[in-house]
Protein backbone atom coordinates (compact mmCIF):
# COMPACT_ATOMS: atom_id res chain seq x y z
CA UNK A 1 0.00 0.00 0.00
CA UNK A 2 1.60 3.26 -1.12
CA UNK A 3 1.23 6.26 1.23
CA UNK A 4 1.53 9.62 -0.51
CA UNK A 5 0.75 12.30 2.05
CA UNK A 6 2.28 15.50 3.34
CA UNK A 7 4.14 15.16 6.64
CA UNK A 8 1.22 15.04 9.05
CA UNK A 9 -0.63 13.21 11.80
CA UNK A 10 -2.63 11.45 9.07
CA UNK A 11 0.59 10.14 7.47
CA UNK A 12 1.58 8.43 10.73
CA UNK A 13 -1.92 7.01 11.21
CA UNK A 14 -1.89 5.61 7.67
CA UNK A 15 1.44 3.85 8.24
CA UNK A 16 0.28 2.27 11.49
CA UNK A 17 -3.07 1.37 9.95
CA UNK A 18 -1.49 -0.53 7.08
CA UNK A 19 0.80 -2.41 9.48
CA UNK A 20 -2.05 -3.33 11.85
CA UNK A 21 -4.13 -4.57 8.91
CA UNK A 22 -1.33 -6.95 7.96
CA UNK A 23 -0.18 -5.06 4.86
CA UNK A 24 3.15 -3.54 3.92
CA UNK A 25 3.48 0.15 3.16
CA UNK A 26 5.53 2.12 0.65
CA UNK A 27 6.19 5.64 2.04
CA UNK A 28 6.31 8.35 -0.64
CA UNK A 29 7.50 11.94 -0.18
CA UNK A 30 5.28 14.37 -2.14
CA UNK A 31 8.33 16.59 -2.69
CA UNK A 32 9.98 13.90 -4.82
CA UNK A 33 9.61 14.30 -8.61
CA UNK A 34 6.35 12.85 -9.91
CA UNK A 35 8.22 10.56 -12.30
CA UNK A 36 10.21 8.98 -9.47
CA UNK A 37 7.10 8.53 -7.31
CA UNK A 38 5.26 6.91 -10.20
CA UNK A 39 8.21 4.59 -10.86
CA UNK A 40 8.28 3.41 -7.25
CA UNK A 41 4.55 2.72 -7.23
CA UNK A 42 4.69 0.80 -10.50
CA UNK A 43 7.86 -1.10 -9.64
CA UNK A 44 6.59 -2.15 -6.21
CA UNK A 45 3.21 -3.25 -7.51
CA UNK A 46 1.36 -1.16 -4.93
CA UNK A 47 -2.24 -1.31 -6.11
CA UNK A 48 -3.67 0.92 -3.37
CA UNK A 49 -2.52 4.50 -2.81
CA UNK A 50 -3.55 6.32 0.38
CA UNK A 51 -3.41 9.97 -0.60
CA UNK A 52 -5.54 12.95 -1.51
CA UNK A 53 -7.05 13.66 -4.91
CA UNK A 54 -4.79 16.68 -5.46
CA UNK A 55 -1.59 14.73 -4.75
CA UNK A 56 -2.74 11.67 -6.70
CA UNK A 57 -3.37 13.80 -9.79
CA UNK A 58 0.30 14.84 -9.91
CA UNK A 59 1.44 11.26 -10.63
CA UNK A 60 2.28 10.13 -14.16
CA UNK A 61 1.95 6.36 -14.54
CA UNK A 62 3.07 4.25 -17.45
CA UNK A 63 0.29 2.80 -19.53
CA UNK A 64 -1.11 -0.33 -17.92
CA UNK A 65 -0.32 0.59 -14.31
CA UNK A 66 -3.34 -0.36 -12.22
CA UNK A 67 -3.83 1.74 -9.08
CA UNK A 68 -6.73 2.70 -6.83
CA UNK A 69 -6.83 5.91 -4.81
CA UNK A 70 -7.96 5.72 -1.19
CA UNK A 71 -8.78 9.39 -0.65
CA UNK A 72 -7.87 9.97 2.97
CA UNK A 73 -9.73 13.29 3.21
CA UNK A 74 -12.97 11.59 2.19
CA UNK A 75 -12.42 8.62 4.46
CA UNK A 76 -11.71 10.67 7.58
CA UNK A 77 -14.90 12.67 7.13
CA UNK A 78 -16.97 9.48 6.76
CA UNK A 79 -19.13 7.95 9.48
CA UNK A 80 -18.31 4.50 8.08
CA UNK A 81 -14.99 3.99 9.87
CA UNK A 82 -14.68 0.27 10.70
CA UNK A 83 -13.29 -1.21 13.88
CA UNK A 84 -9.56 -1.94 13.89
CA UNK A 85 -8.93 -5.41 12.45
CA UNK A 86 -7.54 -8.18 14.62
CA UNK A 87 -4.83 -9.69 12.43
CA UNK A 88 -2.13 -12.16 13.41
CA UNK A 89 1.17 -10.97 11.92
CA UNK A 90 4.22 -13.18 11.51
CA UNK A 91 7.59 -11.67 12.46
CA UNK A 92 8.83 -12.63 8.99
CA UNK A 93 5.97 -10.83 7.26
CA UNK A 94 6.78 -7.84 5.06
CA UNK A 95 6.38 -4.52 6.93
CA UNK A 96 7.49 -1.88 4.43
CA UNK A 97 9.45 -1.23 1.25
CA UNK A 98 11.99 1.60 1.05
CA UNK A 99 13.69 2.54 -2.23
CA UNK A 100 17.39 3.26 -2.47
CA UNK A 101 18.54 6.59 -3.89
CA UNK A 102 19.54 5.13 -7.23
CA UNK A 103 22.92 6.86 -7.08
CA UNK A 104 24.58 3.68 -8.39
CA UNK A 105 21.85 2.72 -10.87
CA UNK A 106 18.09 2.16 -10.92
CA UNK A 107 16.46 2.67 -7.51
CA UNK A 108 15.84 -0.66 -5.78
CA UNK A 109 12.99 -1.48 -3.41
CA UNK A 110 14.35 -2.96 -0.17
CA UNK A 111 11.85 -5.30 1.48
CA UNK A 112 11.97 -5.16 5.29
CA UNK A 113 10.16 -7.50 7.66
CA UNK A 114 8.58 -6.91 11.05
CA UNK A 115 11.27 -8.81 12.97
CA UNK A 116 14.14 -6.72 11.59
CA UNK A 117 12.30 -3.46 12.27
CA UNK A 118 11.52 -4.49 15.84
CA UNK A 119 15.14 -5.49 16.44
CA UNK A 120 16.29 -2.08 15.17
CA UNK A 121 13.88 -0.20 17.41
CA UNK A 122 14.70 -1.91 20.66
CA UNK A 123 18.43 -2.06 19.95
CA UNK A 124 18.58 1.69 19.43
CA UNK A 125 16.29 2.45 22.37
CA UNK A 126 18.74 0.55 24.57
CA UNK A 127 21.82 2.11 22.97
CA UNK A 128 20.53 5.67 23.39
CA UNK A 129 18.88 5.14 26.79
CA UNK A 130 15.48 6.49 25.71
CA UNK A 131 12.43 6.62 27.99
CA UNK A 132 8.81 7.72 27.79
CA UNK A 133 9.92 11.16 28.97
CA UNK A 134 11.78 11.81 25.70
CA UNK A 135 10.55 13.62 22.62
CA UNK A 136 11.89 12.29 19.32
CA UNK A 137 12.25 14.56 16.29
CA UNK A 138 10.82 13.18 13.05
CA UNK A 139 13.19 14.92 10.63
CA UNK A 140 13.89 12.52 7.75
CA UNK A 141 11.88 12.36 4.55
CA UNK A 142 9.28 9.54 4.75
CA UNK A 143 10.95 8.04 1.65
CA UNK A 144 14.28 7.86 3.49
CA UNK A 145 14.79 4.91 5.81
CA UNK A 146 15.91 7.03 8.77
CA UNK A 147 12.25 8.01 9.17
CA UNK A 148 11.48 4.40 10.14
CA UNK A 149 14.03 4.58 12.95
CA UNK A 150 12.49 7.80 14.25
CA UNK A 151 9.02 6.25 14.41
CA UNK A 152 10.26 3.06 16.06
CA UNK A 153 12.25 4.97 18.69
CA UNK A 154 9.18 6.96 19.72
CA UNK A 155 6.57 4.19 19.67
CA UNK A 156 8.88 1.51 21.08
CA UNK A 157 9.92 3.61 24.09
CA UNK A 158 6.60 5.36 24.69
CA UNK A 159 8.21 8.72 23.92
CA UNK A 160 6.58 11.59 22.07
CA UNK A 161 7.07 12.06 18.32
CA UNK A 162 7.58 15.64 17.11
CA UNK A 163 6.72 16.03 13.42
CA UNK A 164 8.76 18.61 11.54
CA UNK A 165 6.67 20.71 9.11
CA UNK A 166 7.93 20.78 5.55
CA UNK A 167 8.36 24.56 5.71
CA UNK A 168 10.76 24.21 8.66
CA UNK A 169 12.62 21.30 7.09
CA UNK A 170 13.27 23.27 3.87
CA UNK A 171 15.00 25.99 5.91
CA UNK A 172 16.32 23.80 8.70
CA UNK A 173 19.56 25.71 9.25
CA UNK A 174 17.69 28.77 10.52
CA UNK A 175 14.31 27.41 11.69
CA UNK A 176 15.04 23.98 13.15
CA UNK A 177 16.71 25.05 16.44
CA UNK A 178 13.79 27.23 17.55
CA UNK A 179 11.27 24.55 16.53
CA UNK A 180 13.03 21.89 18.61
CA UNK A 181 13.18 24.17 21.64
CA UNK A 182 9.51 25.08 21.24
CA UNK A 183 8.39 21.45 21.42
CA UNK A 184 11.01 20.20 23.86
CA UNK A 185 12.81 17.79 21.52
CA UNK A 186 15.32 15.72 23.52
CA UNK A 187 16.61 13.36 20.80
CA UNK A 188 17.31 14.06 17.13
CA UNK A 189 18.99 12.26 14.24
CA UNK A 190 20.49 14.74 11.78
CA UNK A 191 22.83 14.55 8.77
CA UNK A 192 26.34 15.92 9.40
CA UNK A 193 25.95 18.35 6.49
CA UNK A 194 23.17 20.13 8.41
CA UNK A 195 24.88 20.00 11.81
CA UNK A 196 27.98 21.60 10.27
CA UNK A 197 26.11 24.82 9.39
CA UNK A 198 24.28 25.18 12.72
CA UNK A 199 25.36 27.72 15.33
CA UNK A 200 27.22 26.37 18.37
CA UNK A 201 24.17 26.91 20.62
CA UNK A 202 21.62 25.64 18.07
CA UNK A 203 21.23 22.22 19.69
CA UNK A 204 21.16 23.35 23.31
CA UNK A 205 18.41 21.40 25.07
CA UNK A 206 19.04 18.11 23.30
CA UNK A 207 19.98 15.13 25.44
CA UNK A 208 20.91 12.89 22.50
CA UNK A 209 22.23 13.81 19.06
CA UNK A 210 22.77 11.10 16.46
CA UNK A 211 24.54 11.94 13.22
CA UNK A 212 24.02 9.57 10.31
CA UNK A 213 23.70 9.28 6.56
CA UNK A 214 27.22 10.38 5.65
CA UNK A 215 30.73 10.57 7.09
CA UNK A 216 30.95 12.66 10.27
CA UNK A 217 33.80 15.21 10.36
CA UNK A 218 35.71 15.51 13.66
CA UNK A 219 34.91 19.24 13.82
CA UNK A 220 31.25 18.43 14.58
CA UNK A 221 32.26 16.18 17.45
CA UNK A 222 34.50 18.91 18.89
CA UNK A 223 31.67 21.46 18.78
CA UNK A 224 28.72 19.45 20.10
CA UNK A 225 29.76 16.26 21.90
CA UNK A 226 30.52 18.08 25.16
CA UNK A 227 26.98 19.46 25.39
CA UNK A 228 25.01 16.21 25.04
CA UNK A 229 25.40 12.51 24.40
CA UNK A 230 26.45 12.33 20.75
CA UNK A 231 26.56 9.18 18.63
CA UNK A 232 27.63 8.36 15.08
CA UNK A 233 25.41 5.75 13.42
CA UNK A 234 26.03 3.76 10.25
CA UNK A 235 23.95 1.43 8.15
CA UNK A 236 22.61 0.84 4.65
CA UNK A 237 18.92 0.47 3.86
CA UNK A 238 19.55 -3.23 3.24
CA UNK A 239 20.45 -3.68 6.94
CA UNK A 240 17.27 -1.96 8.19
CA UNK A 241 18.49 1.61 8.61
CA UNK A 242 21.30 1.10 11.12
CA UNK A 243 23.88 -1.63 11.69
CA UNK A 244 26.40 0.03 14.03
CA UNK A 245 26.40 2.82 16.61
CA UNK A 246 29.41 4.42 18.26
CA UNK A 247 29.93 4.78 21.96
CA UNK A 248 29.16 8.34 23.16
CA UNK A 249 31.66 10.51 21.32
CA UNK A 250 34.24 12.56 23.19
CA UNK A 251 34.61 16.29 22.61
CA UNK A 252 38.33 16.27 23.45
CA UNK A 253 39.87 17.18 20.08
CA UNK A 254 43.20 15.66 21.10
CA UNK A 255 41.52 12.28 21.28
CA UNK A 256 39.81 12.50 17.90
CA UNK A 257 41.47 10.89 14.91
CA UNK A 258 40.94 11.92 11.31
CA UNK A 259 38.08 9.41 11.16
CA UNK A 260 35.15 9.39 13.60
CA UNK A 261 34.24 5.87 14.67
CA UNK A 262 30.96 4.25 13.62
CA UNK A 263 31.16 2.04 16.69
CA UNK A 264 30.08 -1.56 17.08
CA UNK A 265 27.21 -3.64 15.75
CA UNK A 266 23.72 -3.35 17.21
CA UNK A 267 22.20 -6.14 19.28
CA UNK A 268 21.66 -9.38 17.36
CA UNK A 269 23.68 -8.04 14.41
CA UNK A 270 27.22 -8.89 13.30
CA UNK A 271 29.77 -6.92 11.30
CA UNK A 272 32.65 -8.56 9.43
CA UNK A 273 35.61 -6.88 7.75
CA UNK A 274 36.79 -9.22 4.99
CA UNK A 275 39.34 -9.42 2.18
CA UNK A 276 38.34 -10.48 -1.38
CA UNK A 277 38.50 -14.17 -0.33
CA UNK A 278 36.01 -13.52 2.52
CA UNK A 279 38.77 -13.95 5.09
CA UNK A 280 38.66 -11.64 8.14
CA UNK A 281 41.35 -8.96 8.07
CA UNK A 282 43.43 -8.13 11.18
CA UNK A 283 42.63 -5.11 13.35
CA UNK A 284 43.90 -1.89 11.81
CA UNK A 285 43.70 -3.25 8.24
CA UNK A 286 41.05 -2.06 5.78
CA UNK A 287 38.52 -4.60 4.58
CA UNK A 288 35.09 -4.66 2.96
CA UNK A 289 32.29 -4.36 5.48
CA UNK A 290 29.69 -7.15 5.58
CA UNK A 291 26.61 -7.18 7.81
CA UNK A 292 24.82 -10.25 9.13
CA UNK A 293 22.23 -11.09 11.77
CA UNK A 294 18.76 -9.91 12.68
CA UNK A 295 18.94 -6.63 10.79
CA UNK A 296 19.08 -7.98 7.24
CA UNK A 297 16.23 -7.12 4.91
CA UNK A 298 14.50 -9.83 2.91
CA UNK A 299 16.18 -8.53 -0.24
CA UNK A 300 15.35 -6.39 -3.27
CA UNK A 301 11.70 -6.50 -4.24
CA UNK A 302 11.24 -8.33 -7.54
CA UNK A 303 14.99 -8.55 -8.23
CA UNK A 304 16.16 -12.03 -7.21
CA UNK A 305 19.37 -11.87 -9.25
CA UNK A 306 20.60 -8.72 -7.57
CA UNK A 307 19.44 -10.00 -4.19
CA UNK A 308 21.55 -13.15 -4.53
CA UNK A 309 24.53 -11.04 -5.64
CA UNK A 310 24.47 -8.72 -2.62
CA UNK A 311 22.91 -10.95 0.06
CA UNK A 312 25.32 -13.86 0.09
CA UNK A 313 25.84 -16.96 2.23
CA UNK A 314 27.48 -16.18 5.56
CA UNK A 315 30.37 -18.56 6.33
CA UNK A 316 30.46 -17.42 9.96
CA UNK A 317 26.84 -18.13 10.94
CA UNK A 318 24.48 -21.06 11.13
CA UNK A 319 23.61 -22.98 7.98
CA UNK A 320 21.40 -20.91 5.70
CA UNK A 321 22.34 -17.56 7.23
CA UNK A 322 23.18 -14.62 4.99
CA UNK A 323 25.30 -11.49 5.08
CA UNK A 324 25.01 -8.27 3.09
CA UNK A 325 27.96 -7.01 1.06
CA UNK A 326 27.95 -3.24 1.59
CA UNK A 327 30.69 -2.16 -0.80
CA UNK A 328 32.08 0.02 2.02
CA UNK A 329 35.64 -0.01 3.32
CA UNK A 330 36.31 0.03 7.05
CA UNK A 331 38.85 -1.01 9.65
CA UNK A 332 38.50 -2.17 13.21
CA UNK A 333 40.53 -0.36 15.84
CA UNK A 334 42.26 -2.23 18.63
CA UNK A 335 39.53 -1.10 21.05
CA UNK A 336 36.89 -2.83 18.89
CA UNK A 337 35.38 0.34 17.40
CA UNK A 338 35.06 0.48 13.59
CA UNK A 339 36.15 3.37 11.37
CA UNK A 340 34.40 3.97 8.04
CA UNK A 341 36.87 4.64 5.20
CA UNK A 342 34.65 5.20 2.15
CA UNK A 343 33.42 3.22 -0.82
CA UNK A 344 35.33 0.47 -2.57
CA UNK A 345 34.29 1.82 -5.98
CA UNK A 346 34.68 5.47 -4.86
Amino acid sequence: VAILLDRSFEMIVAMLGVLKAGGAYLPLDPEYPAQRLSFMIGDSGAGLIISTASLYETLCFDEGTDTTLVDLSTFISSDMIPDAPCVMISPKQLAYVIYTSGSTGTPKGVAVTHETAVNLGYSQISAFGLTEEDRILQFASPSFDASISELLLAFGSGAGLVLLPDAVRRDAASKLPEYMRRFGVTKATLPPALVTVLDDDALDGLDVLVVAGEACPPSIVERFAGKMRMYNAYGPTEATVCATVSSPLCADIDGISDTVTIGRSLSNCSVYLLDPTLTPVPDGIAGELYIAGAGLARGYLGRPGLTSERFIACPFGVDGSRMYRTGDLARRRHDGEIEYLGRIDD
